[in-house]
């Protein structure tokens, strides 16, 4: 791991001015100073900041008794929770590069997520163990010793309880460099070959300098919903322990635990996705609960609509700031909403540091209010696909100065004030309930099927998920299967954020010249009542 680390390339511009604060000597420095204030709550109860990093510091010296070295790869499949935030944080604290798994991912892709990233540690939630039980012989880097079971008891598992108790609460003596690894997330969790977004400690220290700017300090109370192998999740979960505030964990999202929660802590930061504020604001009981401590609210992974903004605004106390980027980094645009609330249809601006650009299918550059591909570059840029070098070369695109940029598969424009739109995708990506679903997966089921003979899959409407996936499909001449019947049986081979929500029959899809599927034009006529920013 620390080898293949060490060979890649790093996109990320020099800094002559940096100073390298990593994460774990930053946990070890608020256990120190404000050791008795609380660090962490989950549904079990509170940890302080003593509390948490002396357990933090248990799970790195028995990781490192083990015999992990640095560099090594630890995985985790768990809802949030205390000791599944303790682990992700022991495992930096000894060195090693965390893996949060996606519990949505079918099996078998489990399998090759666990295999592609060398791991030799396995951590699983009780919740999760039926995905891994099948999957234990195929994992071939991790002996039975290495398994461990965060909260329950069975053969052949290690309970982390256990494990942990008595063990050395003094930190070990490591001290992470900017190049080390700190975590891979795995892009897709569904079906296919998935595609690991390798991070170092520069980049994550990098995001972590912005903090104050976000308005983390020691003061924020901030409530994350969204699961711990999302990037989502940990652009708000890290700057909150960096800067030694409080965490407020749930294991599931539930409007009404959320706005219970919110209230009793008095919370001041969230990260949300799209359709969790619709959820919470079509909740009957919303403005019943006292949010007013509030500072700000963050929303990323799909596109807020204006409507929807509007919304927040008038009746959620505290500030809305939209953010746009990818987990691989190289571009991050903000969109602050009480500054600009004649852009609410765009997704900000460049964020500090960063460089938003439109190319045109000839790599070259557009100017404003041009439609082009979307890349960027900025500080905070991944070392690369890991061990996926030809996938990573497919995502740049060289500047003639030399500059490297990462390619967003986006389509967008700039407007004269510098602010971006998203205007489609490429690759025709939905996103649903925060979750990213590619077509292909979809259509290549359904196509599998003997009574359909073509097939698409499109984004449309959907007021609880934002987006969902409709199945658009021409059926064998004669045929008089069930569209239902069809559908279920598709999502039955599909993982839980695969699946589609409906079948429609065609007697023909549109195809371009060249027999591409114009999925523009199928699109069109569901989104025509939304907001401009919705659809393309």
């Amino acid at each position: 791991m620390t080898t293949a680390s060490d060979a890649m390339p790093r996109y990320a511009p020099e800094r002559t001015d940096e100073v390298f604060t990593p994460l774990p000597q930053r946990l070890q420095h608020w256990a120190n100073t404000q050791g008795d204030t609380p660090a962490l709550y989950d549904e079990s109860g509170m940890l302080t900041w003593r509390q948490l990093v002396n357990n933090v510091n248990q799970v790195a010296n028995q990781l490192i008794d083990a015999g992990l070295q640095p560099g090594d790869t630890v995985t985790g499949l768990s809802e949030n929770s205390a000791r599944y935030l303790t682990l992700f944080l022991g495992t930096l604290t000894a060195g090693g590069c965390m893996v949060p798994l996606s519990g949505m991912a079918v099996g078998d892709t489990l399998a090759l997520m666990i295999n592609d990233c060398d791991a030799r540690f396995l951590f699983v939630s009780d919740k999760h163990r039926t995905l891994i039980d099948p999957l234990l012989g195929e994992l071939a880097n991790i002996p039975q010793e290495h398994r461990f079971s965060l909260d329950f008891q069975a053969p052949g598992w290690r309970a982390f309880d256990n494990w942990v108790a008595g063990s050395r609460t003094v930190a070990p003596d490591h001290h992470p460099q900017p190049d080390d690894p700190f975590n891979i997330i795995y892009s897709s969790g569904t079906t296919g070959v998935p595609k690991g977004i390798l991070h170092d400690h520069r980049m994550r220290a990098r995001q972590l300098e912005r903090v104050t700017d976000l308005g983390y300090d020691q003061n924020a109370v901030a409530l994350v919903s969204t699961p711990l192998y999302s990037n989502t999740t940990l652009v708000c979960v890290l700057p909150t322990l960096f800067a030694g505030g409080t965490l407020i964990t749930m294991a599931k999202f539930h409007s009404q635990r959320y706005l219970e929660l919110a209230e009793q802590h008095r919370v001041t930061h969230t990260m949300l996705v799209p359709v969790q504020y619709q959820r919470l604001l079509d909740d009957p009981a919303f403005d019943r609960f006292d949010l007013s401590s509030f500072k700000v609210k963050f929303s990323t992974s799909a596109p807020l609509r204006a409507p929807l903004i509007a919304d927040a605004m008038a009746r959620w106390p505290g500030n809305l700031v939209e953010f746009y980027g990818l987990t691989e980094g190289g571009l991050s645009t903000v969109l602050n909403c009480a500054e600009h609330p004649d852009k609410w249809a765009t997704v900000g601006q460049p964020g500090e540091g960063c460089e938003v650009h439109i190319i045109n299918e000839d790599l070259e550059e557009l100017p404003s209010g041009e439609i082009g591909e979307i890349v960027g570059r900025s500080s905070a840029m991944m070392r690369g696909y890991y061990k996926r070098e030809d996938k990573t070369e497919e995502l740049l695109w060289t500047r003639a100065d030399g500059a490297v940029f990462y390619r967003t598969g986006d389509m967008g424009r700039l407007d004269s004030d510098g602010f971006l739109s998203v205007l489609d995708r490429r690759k025709d990506m939905i996103i649903s309930g925060g979750f990213n679903i590619y077509a292909e997966d979809l259509e290549k089921t359904l196509l599998s099927h003997d009574d359909i003979t073509d097939a698409a899959v499109i984004a449309i409407p959907s007021r609880q998920w934002g987006e969902t996936p409709l199945g658009l499909v021409v059926l064998r001449k004669g045929c008089n299967t069930d569209l239902t019947t069809l559908c279920d049986w598709a999502n039955q081979q599909l993982g839980k954020a695969q699946r589609l929500s409906a079948l429609e029959q065609r007697d023909h899809l549109p195809r371009s010249t060249i027999g591409k599927i114009l999925k523009r034009e199928l699109r069109d006529p569901y989104w025509q009542e939304q907001p401009q920013q919705a659809r393309g």
